[in-house]
């Protein structure tokens, strides 16, 4: 059978791709080979750059750990040289105790050198995990330098007078930080820590109410003794107490005395013991100091006289201590016609500091001035009126203290004048007003003063009054707060006083009475012989000799809500005595405006405007990258 050319080349065609068949597998695989290549070599060459760039991010979180470690240790250094110091110290024994460096030294290596401690923990407890490790062998913390008075003496031997003392310290410190890998990074610092501790007197300023008994002159066994009792409140003597065998005392705040001694005195003579009893033959003495028994205190300063209170009428501030001039009184004062205080003086008259601004009277003081002796009657108006009735002869004040309307209203011989505003206690320092507040100052005696009658409120919620005489004052008559603020009946509750605070009394309510030169007398004109008096009372000042005394009848039951300040311990003539201390008095610094006031000395000195420095002088990265 003869085929065709056309057959031939079909079976050729045939033949061909039968030869080629498996090839597009064999590309394929090929290709496939070829990616698998270049993935794997993409994946290492990722992975690669990820371990390289995971090593220097763990390195370098272990970097900042390291110098975070290094922050860490110089403010533990800081801390520790600040809590060396005491509280309080004499100026001749520096504050920071010696040794104190080889205290902190130990301090780090016990608390940063055993183990590697955590930083990203409290605050920072969100952020990249790390931590550090001191390295004891090389880390140091030395004393270099001592000096006194702005560094110009040694601290041995001290000049006569040290005014502060700069320490100098060198230290050392390596750190090793650690982040999340095994990787870490060494920090070494050196540098000096400068610290300054200037010295101030330790003192504090405290308003004589502080005291639910203050006497200034009580000589050691001088034949008077303390009468017998409950005593509240703090106590305190510039001399020495003296206790009698006639009944038993009973102090429940802290009582204590310049004297390094007590007075014990027996039927047959007084001892003198420097402690809380004494017993001679059968017979012992033992007062019960609830809060304690503290001898050779201090003394506590006394203030001069009563510029502080005369020229608070006239400002508000009785900051300025300097005698009150006429010329200062003509210059503040007007009486209720709105003349000035007479510049030649005057024997009688009440006057308040008001100017007249825009034809409209403006009240720009503190209080009320009247000049001579005067009797006072105290009492309430409405809500918010305090009333003043001040009687001179024949001559009859009225003087209104209203802060719910913003007024005060005198009136006198059928005229009367109406202020705008009230009387303010300035703060001396930023002239800002503290609130409305009264000194009522009398340039004589006040020869009675009272409330409106037994049991009747005198002293309106609220009002915060001082009245000042320049001589004696003599109480009539009860002066009551229309509120209470403390029980005056034993409490049956534990623990609990008789002058125990009443919730909701304390409406800032305050009185003081205050004479410089004079006495406070009790002159009860009541019948039943009761006297009630709530008022923290001061007779006190620098060589003065007044004191409570009874001037009129026996009182059959004294009763005070507050205090008594005096020079001297004087005969009240009264069958019962009872006195509250007014709680107030001892939180805050709460007390009568104006009130006399004084530094209390706490012992030594101590450091003031503690400040630190932090010098670093060299800062070396100790780790190597390869």
């Amino acid at each position: 059978m003869q085929r065709s050319n056309a057959w031939f080349s079909k079976r050729r065609r045939q033949k061909a791709g039968k030869n080629q068949r498996g090839v597009a597998l064999i590309t394929t695989l090929l290709l496939l080979l070829l990616m698998t290549g270049l993935s794997l070599a993409m994946v290492f060459s990722v992975r690669s750059d990820m371990l390289v760039n995971g090593y220097y991010r763990n390195f370098r979180g272990s970097f900042y750990a390291a110098d975070s470690g290094l922050n860490i240790a110089r403010t533990a250094m800081v801390d520790q040289l600040k809590a060396a110091i005491p509280s309080t110290f004499t100026p001749t024994t520096p504050p920071i105790p010696a040794g104190t460096e080889a205290t902190v030294l130990t301090f780090l290596k016990n608390t940063y050198g055993q183990n590697f401690q955590q930083i990203s923990s409290g605050p920072a407890s969100q952020s990249w995990p790390s931590k550090f490790k001191l390295d004891p062998n090389n880390t140091s913390f030395t004393l270099l330098s001592c000096m006194v008075n702005n560094e110009s003496a040694p601290c041995a031997p001290l000049p006569p007078v040290v005014n502060d003392y700069t320490y100098r310290y060198n230290y050392t410190v390596t750190a090793t930080g650690q982040a999340t890998g095994a990787e870490t990074a060494t920090i070494s610092d050196r540098g000096q820590i400068k610290l300054v501790a200037a010295l101030v007197s330790a003192s504090s300023k405290t308003s004589f109410a502080a005291w639910g008994m203050f006497i200034d002159q009580s000589p050691i066994c001088n034949g008077s003794t303390l009468v017998p009792g409950t005593i509240s409140g703090p106590v305190f003597t510039n001399g020495a107490w003296n206790f009698g065998t006639t009944g038993t005392y009973d102090f429940t705040d802290p009582v204590g005395s310049a004297s390094p001694d007590a007075g014990y005195q027996f039927t047959n003579g007084c001892n003198s013991v420097a402690g809380p009893t004494d017993t001679k033959g059968k017979v012992t003495i033992s007062p019960l100091f609830e809060a304690g028994f503290n001898l050779g205190q201090p003394t506590v300063p006394l203030p001069a006289n009563d510029f502080n209170q005369e020229r608070a009428v006239l400002d508000g501030k009785g900051s300025n201590t300097n005698p009150v001039s006429k010329s200062d009184l003509s210059n503040a004062l007007r009486d209720i016609n709105g003349k000035a205080y007479p510049s030649g003086g005057a024997t009688s008259g009440v006057f308040l500091p008001y100017q007249v601004v825009n034809g409209k009277p403006t009240f720009t003081g503190g209080g009320i001035f009247v000049e001579g002796n005067a009797s006072v009657k105290l009492s309430t108006s409405g809500v918010s009126g305090q009333v003043y009735t001040i009687v001179q002869g024949s001559t009859t004040t009225v003087v209104t203290v209203d802060p719910g309307s913003n007024t005060t209203v005198i009136q006198s011989g059928g005229n009367t004048q109406t202020i705008a505003g009230v009387p303010q206690q300035i703060d001396p320092a930023t002239n800002v007003p503290m609130g409305p507040a009264t000194m009522l100052y009398t340039d004589g005696s006040i020869t009675s003063l009272s409330g409106p009658g037994q049991g009747v409120p005198a002293i309106q919620d609220h009002s915060d009054v001082t009245i000042t005489a320049a001589a004696n004052v003599t109480v009539t008559g009860d002066i009551l707060y229309k509120s209470e603020p403390v029980t005056l009946t034993q409490n049956q509750i534990p623990g609990m006083p008789a002058d125990t605070l009443i919730p909701g009394n304390d409406t800032g309510q305050a009185l003081g009475i205050y004479t410089a030169k004079g006495d406070i007398q009790l002159n009860n004109l009541q019948a039943n012989g009761n006297l009630e008096i709530d008022a923290s009372l001061a007779t006190i000042s620098q060589g003065g000799t007044g004191g409570l005394t009874n001037t009129g009848s026996a009182i059959n039951q004294l009763t005070i809500v507050g205090g008594r300040i005096q020079n001297q311990i004087k005969n009240i003539n009264t069958k019962t005595r009872n006195v509250f201390f007014d709680r107030r008095f001892a939180k805050g610094g709460f007390a009568p405006p104006w009130f006399p006031s004084t530094s209390v000395a706490l012992g030594g000195v101590k450091s003031a405007n503690v400040t630190t420095t932090v010098q670093r002088l060299q800062w070396v990265n100790q780790t190597s990258y390869f």
